[in-house]
């Protein structure tokens, strides 16, 4: 299961420890050295001040970041397409060293990989603080008002957007969002522009997909589907689908919700992608669902699973600027064997 949710406590600071947060977090002169960003004398410095709006208000980053920590999920990805690496990722799911996935590996050069900060029990607050920011990124995250402020007294702090959903920021937001926080506007525009290109290519490779309809789930609590807000979703709208009617009702305004078993004929759409934990156990068992067994969408071969730890369903979760081309090549062929509903045309599992 790929659920960017985690449990949280009440966040209550002891004046010592906001004393330790205030003090770690901004009078210190951190070294150009330790960060992937470059030196004062680039051309990203002329664009600072900068200030961007979130759901907490808005954030003024005054000099470009030499050291940034990431407390959202995947806004490393967006650094790294810009040439920049952080001091500090958040872990999502993987362990991967430094929480760099393979298909973002070659945008580190020769930079060390950052080290990896843990959210199982809510942010590390020390922790963050004790690596001396001077920006820090939480754009697809969850953060609470809380959070937030905390987090503000360590560093400049850019949050979700003001006008989403938690874990919600598309992958255009995120990498737009960060390029004006590390001054490289620019470069981000070029970089978005590039991907989007590459999903426009498929769309017209594919004029099957236009108005088929699709949809993502997992075997969470039973069956789980990702919404219209969500950035798998989004995936499949760019790529020409539709998203089944009734599936905003559903989701409201989370990423994505619990599918009651009276609503399972919602699976029955002409494309399903199903991101399982175990690609043979779980895939077996859905087929095997009474309820499920007999819709279309698995006599006629329209659904796909990928296996969550896998680069394929890990790209599929991500869905970032450095992901999405690696995905496009592995993900396209299945979505086209799947949508001539042949169940003659198997959909062959990405090697």
């Amino acid at each position: 299961m790929r659920l960017p949710s985690f449990r949280r406590t009440a966040i209550a600071v002891a004046a010592g420890l906001l004393l330790l947060l205030t003090a770690c977090g901004g009078n210190s002169e951190p070294s150009a050295s330790s960060s992937g960003a470059a030196t004062s004398s680039s051309p990203a410095a002329a664009a600072f001040p900068v200030s961007i709006e979130h759901k907490f208000g808005t954030t003024t980053i005054t000099a470009e970041p030499k050291r940034i920590v990431v407390v959202g999920l995947v806004e490393q990805d967006a650094l790294l397409s810009l040439g920049v690496v952080p001091v500090a990722t958040t872990e999502w799911f993987g362990e991967k060293p430094g929480a760099i996935w393979p298909w973002a590996e070659a945008k580190l050069g020769g930079a060390a990989k950052p080290e990896v900060l843990t959210n199982t029990d809510g942010i590390q607050f020390e922790k963050v603080a004790a690596l001396r920011p001077d920006l820090i990124l939480g754009i697809y995250s969850g953060l609470t008002s809380e959070d937030y402020t905390t987090l503000a007294k360590i560093a400049p702090t850019v949050a979700q957007p003001k006008d989403g959903i938690d874990f919600g920021a598309s992958w255009q937001d995120v990498t737009h969002t960060v390029g004006a926080a590390v001054g490289r506007k620019a470069q981000a525009d070029k970089v978005v522009a590039d991907v989007e290109a590459q999903i426009a290519a498929v769309r017209t490779k594919n004029p099957a997909f236009a108005g088929a309809t699709a949809l993502m789930a997992t075997t969470y609590e039973g069956y789980y589907v990702y919404g219209p807000q969500d950035a798998r979703g989004r995936l499949l709208t760019d790529l020409g689908f539709k998203l089944p009617p009734g599936l905003a009702d559903i989701t409201g305004k989370e990423f994505g919700a619990d599918l009651s078993r009276e609503h399972t004929d919602l699976l029955d759409t002409g494309v399903l992608i199903w991101l399982v934990d175990s690609y043979d156990e779980d895939k077996a068992k859905v087929q095997s669902d009474p309820l499920y067994s007999k819709l279309k969408v698995k006599t006629e071969g329209r659904d796909i699973f990928l296996e969550n730890e896998e680069l394929e369903g890990a790209a599929t979760s991500f869905v970032t600027v450095l992901s999405l081309p690696y995905l496009l090549e592995k993900l396209v062929p299945q979505l086209v064997a799947a949508v001539d509903g042949n169940p003659a045309t198997a959909v062959e599992r990405a090697s």
